[in-house]
């Protein structure tokens, strides 16, 4: 099958409801047997496959009689919006290297500015999907580093500047921390509460394989990093950036595409949703196209689809009036 390889050639593709379901149903169920969502594991083994109501759009099972849709267990589950322009949108955010904001997508696709922004939180969800397992490994070299995301005071008024230093508005900056791996040039991101040696060093065993050689800056938190299980060198910033092979310059390129990103497209973004906005540059970067591995925005924009499943993102849960179910 054929799928588009522009965006022009995607909103043609995709203005066909049954051609949305078809692709998302080919995604979800790689095996092309639909699974009833009350009696997928919970039924009798053996139950007849659920039978598609053409009028309907959706699945009927035999066993329960449940109706269901392809957006159930997935990012677009209890939406009214259509995959129609759900897919466009999935489109847009997988390749547009800076982003694309919420006002820009409201307007694109003829929905709320608040409906756009539930919409790319939920997108961004499904980017994450990819960035799962340890990076690194014996004779793999990974660079760390961590970046401060906030407002920047010598763009403030004196006033507002004068009330960062005062106890109400410490710590009015968020962190985020970068490792890159240099041989897969895949990079994992992960906000940060502070940048104390625990939180450092807790973060380097949670993501990066024992046996791998760790550059880093001179930043007191990675003193002894791992010293059993890791190789570590630095770079001190104050006297040089580069020494030999020891630099961080790879996580520090990453870092002007994200902020670039922030600071260009979504302007002002809240600390509580950082961690999203993180996934997504980290989802691009990782699925760049590159010498040895030529990607383009349909191999994007299909593996963004194939992350949907099963992951759910409540407006409760986002604007922080729910906590969010816990992963096992």
């Amino acid at each position: 099958m054929g799928y588009p390889k522009t965006l022009l050639e995607a909103i043609q593709y995709f203005s066909d409801e049954q051609i949305c379901i078809d692709l998302v149903a080919a995604m979800k169920w790689p095996d092309g047997k639909p699974n009833c969502p009350d009696c997928a594991f919970n039924g009798p083994t053996g139950a007849k496959e659920p039978h598609y109501l053409k009028t309907q759009r959706r699945w009927k099972c035999y066993e329960c009689g449940r109706q269901f849709s392809v957006k159930v267990h997935t990012i677009f589950e209890d939406s009214a919006i259509s995959l129609q322009k759900w897919l466009p949108a999935m489109w847009l955010l997988a390749n547009c290297k800076n982003g694309i904001s919420s006002w820009e997508l409201h307007r694109a696709l003829g929905v709320t500015q608040k409906t756009a922004w539930f919409m790319l939180q939920r997108i961004r969800l499904a980017f994450k999907g990819g960035m799962i397992g340890k990076i690194g490994g014996a004779g793999s070299v990974v660079e760390s580093d961590e970046t401060f995301i906030g407002p920047k005071p010598a763009k403030m008024h004196r006033d507002r500047r004068l009330k960062l230093k005062t106890a109400e508005y410490a710590g009015s900056k968020a962190i985020v921390m970068g490792m890159l791996d240099r041989e897969t040039r895949q990079v994992r991101t992960k906000v940060i509460p502070n940048v104390k040696r625990g939180t450092l060093q807790r973060a380097i065993l949670d993501t990066i394989e024992k046996g791998s050689t760790i550059y880093t800056d001179a930043a007191v938190g990675y003193d002894k990093v791992g010293s059993s299980l890791f190789v570590h060198e630095t770079v001190n910033h104050l006297k040089e950036y580069v020494r030999g092979e020891v630099h961080t310059q790879g996580i520090e390129n990453f870092w002007s595409l994200l902020k670039r990103g922030l600071n260009g497209t979504y302007i002002a973004v809240e600390p509580f949703h950082l961690h999203r906005y993180a996934d997504e540059q980290t989802f691009r970067y990782n699925n760049r196209a590159t010498k040895d591995n030529p990607l383009d925005d349909r191999d994007r924009f299909l593996l963004a689809v194939s992350q949907v499943a099963n992951k759910r993102l409540t407006y409760a849960e986002l604007t922080g009036k729910t906590e969010p179910p816990t992963s096992a």
